[in-house]
C-alpha cells in the first residue's frame, strides 16, 4: 500500500507541475496499479542481446482529456534506481497497434531507461485501431485517428518524461524512441511533428505513406488476377531460390546473402527461371500480421512456367497505370513474395488469389468505411489501385503519411536518427525508406550539391540498408546476414559519447557461412557494399545503383515524400 500511495503522489505531482500539462490531462487515480518485479530476464531478440538480474516497478493507469469522455491507459516499466541509467524510452507498436506491450518495455530495461506504451484510448492494451475506427453511423471515428496518427504517443512520451522527473528526482535524462513498422510509423511521427522532445531515435523500416503501402498488399494478387495466372507458393519461391543464387556473387562475395539487390535489379530477370524444376511437400501456406490465415497446401510440383516468371517480374518492376507511368514502388528482389501468395481450391484442384488482409482491411475500414471482410480483385486493376493511393493520400495526409521531410526542430535540437530497413523485405519496400530519406536530404539542404548535403544529413541522420534482411528481423532464407541488434545502443553511444556510427555495427546470429556471433559493418547510405577477394568489404558509391533506389513516380501529381 506504501508504494501505490508513493507512486500515486509522485505520478500527481508530476503532472501537477505543468499548468500546461493539468489543464490538459486528468489523472485517474483509481486506475493507478503497482507491483514491484525482482531478477527479471529478458532473452535476446534482434532488438538486443538480452539481460538478466534485473528490477523494475510495473505502473499502469490511465488518464482522460478535458472535455472529452475517454480513457487513454499508460503502462511503465521504471528500473530500480541502481539500474536506472538516466533515460526515457517512447515505444510504439505494429500493424494497426499502437503498442508491442512487453517487447517495447524490456528493450527499455536492457539501456537503463524507463519505458513507456500506451494502448492510444483503443479500449485495452490489446485492441488495435481497426476496433475503434468505425462509428456506428459508418463514418470514421477521426479521434482515434489522430491518436492512432501521433497524439497518443506525443501524450505518452510528455507524461512519461514527467513521470521520470519526479519519480527519479532528476531532470537531468536523455529521451529516446524505438520502434519498427508501424512502430517505425510512429516514431516518424514524433520526429516530423515534436522533434526537440527526444535527444535519438532508433526506427526500423517504417510503415509511412500508408495510402501507398497499404494499398501495396494488394498489388501482388492483382498482378496475378491481371495476366490470369496464379502461381503456387512453390514456384514462386524457386524463382526467389534461383534469384538469391544468381545475385549472391554480385556483391563481391558468395555467402548466401544478397547485399546489392540493386545491381540484381539492373543484371537479373525472373525469366532466366523458366523450365527450372520444383517440388515442394504438403504444408501449410504461411500467415501473415494482419493477412491471410495458415491454409494446407498440396505437394507441388512441376516447372516454372513463363506466365510464373511474369508475374514475380512484374512484381519486381512496382506500380504502373495504363499510361505506362509509375504509381509506386514494390519489393527489391530476393524479398519473398508473400503478398502474392495463392492459396489452393480443393473444389476446383487450382490455385486462387485472394485479397491480403491488410490491404483488404485499408480499402474496406479506410477508405469506404465498411466492415467487411470481402474485396473482390475481379475488377481491381492497376489503375484502380492508383486512385486508391491518392485518395488515402488526400484523406491522410496528416495522420497516416507521416512523409514530412523537414526534421529542422529534430536537428537544430541536436538529436540524432539511425533508420535501418531489411534490404529483401517483403512487406514493406525497402525503396520506401531510401525515398523517405533523399527527400529529407532534398529539402533540408536545398543548396548544398550531392556529396554535400549527404554529409550534411549523416551529420544527424544516417539511413543503412540491411543485407538480407527480412522485415525488422533476419530473413531465414539468408540466415547468413548480419543484422543491427544494437541499433538504440548506437544511437545512445552517438547521443551521449559523440561515437559517430560511419558503419552500423550489425551480428550474424544464424549463420552456415561464418561464426554464428561474428560482427559486420553496414555501410550508410548512399554507399553500397562491395567485398574484394571474398574476403573484406568496401563502400563504394554507384550512380548506375543509386538511381534504382529513386523511382520516377509520374503518376502521382504531387511530390512524393
Amino acid at each position: 500500500m506504501m508504494m501505490l500511495l508513493s507512486i500515486s503522489a509522485v505520478l500527481v505531482a508530476g503532472v501537477s507541475a505543468s499548468a500546461t500539462l493539468a489543464n490538459v490531462f486528468s489523472i485517474s487515480p483509481t486506475s493507478l496499479t503497482v507491483n514491484p518485479v525482482t531478477n527479471y530476464t529478458i532473452a535476446p531478440s534482434p532488438l538486443y542481446a538480452g539481460k538478466s538480474g534485473l528490477d523494475f516497478c510495473n505502473v499502469t493507469f490511465a488518464y482522460s482529456h478535458a472535455g472529452l469522455n475517454d480513457t487513454n491507459n499508460l503502462w511503465f516499466w521504471l528500473p530500480s534506481p541502481a539500474q536506472f541509467q538516466n533515460r526515457w524510452l517512447t515505444t510504439g507498436g505494429g500493424g494497426l497497434s499502437i503498442t508491442s506491450g512487453e517487447r517495447g518495455l524490456s528493450t527499455g530495461l536492457v539501456y537503463g531507461a524507463a519505458a513507456g506504451t500506451t494502448d492510444g484510448g483503443f479500449g485495452g492494451f490489446s485492441n488495435d485501431l481497426s476496433s475503434v475506427l468505425l462509428l456506428a453511423n459508418g463514418t470514421l471515428n477521426y479521434e482515434m485517428l489522430f491518436s492512432f496518427g501521433y497524439r497518443a504517443i506525443h501524450e505518452l512520451t510528455v507524461l512519461g518524461k514527467e513521470f521520470t522527473k519526479s519519480y527519479y528526482s532528476t531532470s537531468k535524462f536523455y529521451s529516446y524512441y524505438q520502434g519498427c513498422s508501424e512502430g517505425g510509423r510512429e516514431g516518424f511521427s514524433q520526429v516530423q511533428r515534436y522533434g526537440s522532445q527526444f535527444d535519438g531515435a532508433a526506427i526500423g523500416a517504417p510503415a509511412f505513406r500508408q495510402a501507398f503501402q497499404q494499398v501495396l498488399h494488394l498489388f501482388s494478387n492483382v498482378v496475378e488476377v491481371t495476366k490470369n495466372y496464379y502461381p503456387s507458393p512453390c514456384e514462386l519461391e524457386k524463382i526467389n531460390n534461383d534469384t538469391l543464387a544468381a545475385c549472391d556473387g554480385l556483391d563481391g562475395r558468395l555467402d548466401g546473402v544478397v547485399s546489392r539487390t540493386d545491381l540484381c535489379k539492373l543484371q537479373h530477370n525472373a525469366n532466366a527461371s523458366i523450365g527450372k524444376k520444383y517440388s515442394c511437400d504438403a504444408t501449410s501456406s504461411p500467415s501473415f500480421p494482419g493477412g491471410r490465415p495458415s491454409k494446407r497446401l498440396p505437394a507441388a510440383n512441376g516447372t516454372v512456367t513463363a506466365e510464373g516468371a511474369a508475374v514475380a517480374q512484374q512484381i519486381w518492376d512496382g506500380l504502373f497505370d495504363s499510361k505506362g507511368r509509375q504509381a509506386y514502388v514494390s519489393f527489391q528482389p530476393t524479398a519473398t513474395f508473400d503478398d502474392a501468395a495463392t492459396t489452393f481450391d480443393n473444389n476446383t484442384g487450382k490455385y486462387t488469389a485472394t485479397a491480403s488482409g491488410i490491404g483488404l482491411q485499408y480499402v474496406n475500414l479506410f477508405l469506404k468505411e465498411i466492415n467487411s471482410n470481402s474485396l473482390p480483385l475481379a475488377n481491381i486493376t492497376y489503375d484502380t489501385l492508383r486512385n486508391w493511393m491518392l485518395e488515402g493520400m488526400q484523406k491522410f495526409a496528416d495522420t497516416l503519411q507521416t512523409t514530412w521531410p523537414d526534421l529542422e526542430d529534430f536537428h537544430s535540437h541536436g538529436a540524432k536518427l539511425i533508420h535501418i530497413h531489411g534490404e529483401s523485405d517483403p512487406s514493406i519496400p525497402s525503396a520506401s525508406s531510401a525515398m523517405y530519406y533523399n527527400s529529407v536530404r532534398k529539402i533540408m539542404y536545398p543548396n548544398q550539391n550531392f556529396n554535400q548535403s549527404y554529409a550534411s544529413l549523416q551529420e544527424w541522420y544516417k539511413f543503412f540498408l540491411v543485407p538480407g534482411a527480412a522485415h525488422c528481423s533476419p530473413s531465414p532464407g539468408q540466415p547468413n546476414g548480419p543484422f543491427p541488434q544494437n541499433v538504440l545502443a548506437s544511437v545512445i553511444d552517438w547521443v551521449e559519447n559523440g561515437v559517430d556510427p560511419k558503419e552500423l555495427n550489425a551480428t550474424v546470429l544464424d549463420s552456415s557461412y561464418v561464426s554464428t556471433g561474428i560482427d559486420q559493418k553496414l555501410c550508410a547510405f548512399p554507399l553500397r557494399p562491395l567485398w574484394t577477394n571474398n574476403t573484406t568489404m568496401g563502400c563504394v558509391y554507384d550512380q548506375a545503383s543509386l538511381d534504382t533506389w529513386t523511382p520516377r513516380l509520374d503518376s502521382i501529381p504531387l511530390p512524393v515524400y
